[in-house]
């Protein structure tokens, strides 16, 4: 991951639906302006790893998540937002979590996030990995080594450790 602790998030686009289920642009920077937010990267919506361990993790630790001073948790996988909102709904995110898409791999590329997982006939994805932002700035990111473990970015190691 080329983006460090201490330097602010890139500019970067992401989609998601709006409760009409219209399709809205938001700059990452505008979601993390003034508070502590996690962001939640993930390979992709209905994967085993992310539907199985790291976003339900997040989900069922949300309430610690807000005692450790956290305001926003956002899942960016690199889908469209159709596809995240599905998703969000299937695993009862409710509105807790916003599911964000970054179909056009943006703001992954950008942090240096990016995986190629054509072999598994996936394309280019994002790496696993979990971070803490406060006001646009990284103060913690930990990256698993590779995308189907779940262990350093889990919601329970990860909370821990903030």
């Amino acid at each position: 991951m080329k983006i460090k602790v201490g330097e602010k998030l890139p500019s970067s686009e992401l989609f998601y639906l709006d409760k009409n289920n219209d399709v809205k642009k938001v700059d990452i920077l505008d979601l993390c302006k003034d508070n502590k937010t996690i962001i939640l990267g993930m390979p992709g919506a209905f994967t085993k790893t992310c539907s199985a361990i790291h976003l339900p993790g997040f989900v069922k630790n949300f309430d610690l998540a807000l005692k450790k001073g956290v305001t926003k948790i956002i899942c960016i996988a690199v889908n469209d937002p159709n596809v995240m909102k599905a998703w969000g709904e299937n695993q009862n995110v409710e509105t807790k979590i916003l599911m964000a898409g970054d179909p056009f791999l943006k703001f992954t590329k950008s942090i240096g996030a990016e995986v190629d997982k054509s072999a598994k006939g996936l394309g280019v994805r994002s790496n696993r990995y979990t971070m803490l932002v406060e006001n646009q700035v990284l103060k913690k990111v930990v990256e698993e080594k590779e995308t189907a473990t779940c262990e350093l970015s889990g919601a329970e190691n990860f909370l821990k450790s903030i």
